[in-house]
Formats: C-alpha cells, structure tokens, sequence
C-alpha cells in the first residue's frame, strides 16, 4: 500500500491509542504503561523501510489479544474475538 507520509501517521497513532485502551482495558496495565507498550508495538517506521506498516493488516484489537492471552485467545476467549463497542468508538 502507498500512503502519504501523514496517512501513514494517522494511521500509527490510531491504532497506537487502540492498542494501549486494550492493554489498560483487559491487559492490567498502568496509562503509561500502556503507552509504552504500544509504542513498542507500533515503532515509526521510515518511508524507505521495506514493510513499512506490515502490523496494520490486522487491527491493533487483534495484537494485543494476542499479547494478553496468547495464539489461541479466539479458541479460549470468543467473547474477545471482536472489540467492545468503547474499543470501536476511539476510531
């Protein structure tokens, strides 16, 4: 995908803030804590990087399930397979 450099930004910040509500909201964590966790998620990364923006063909809801519970949360966890209508309205 070909995005402007301020798409590409809109995008890491969105699902930077969807990641770290997932986290505070069903990992435990601390604001800061989550912030730092998605920052960690989501690295920047530059125009020339060769998968730049890779992570965003799943939804930040999926990676930090994924953190939280682990490859079978879909399995062990249904209720979690799709995002709360709070997770939908960050968006």
């Amino acid at each position: 995908m070909t995005w402007s450099e301020a798409e590409y930004l809109d995008c890491l910040r969105t699902e930077r803030r969807g990641y770290a509500w997932a986290m505070r909201h069903h990992g435990g964590l601390t604001p800061a804590e989550a912030a730092a966790a998605a920052l960690e998620r989501y690295p920047y990364e530059p125009d020339d990087a060769p998968y730049r923006g890779l992570i965003f063909h799943d939804e930040a809801w999926h990676w930090a399930m994924l953190a939280i519970h682990g490859n079978r949360y879909v399995v062990e966890h249904p209720e979690l397979v799709e995002p709360p209508p709070e997770y939908r309205d960050l968006k």
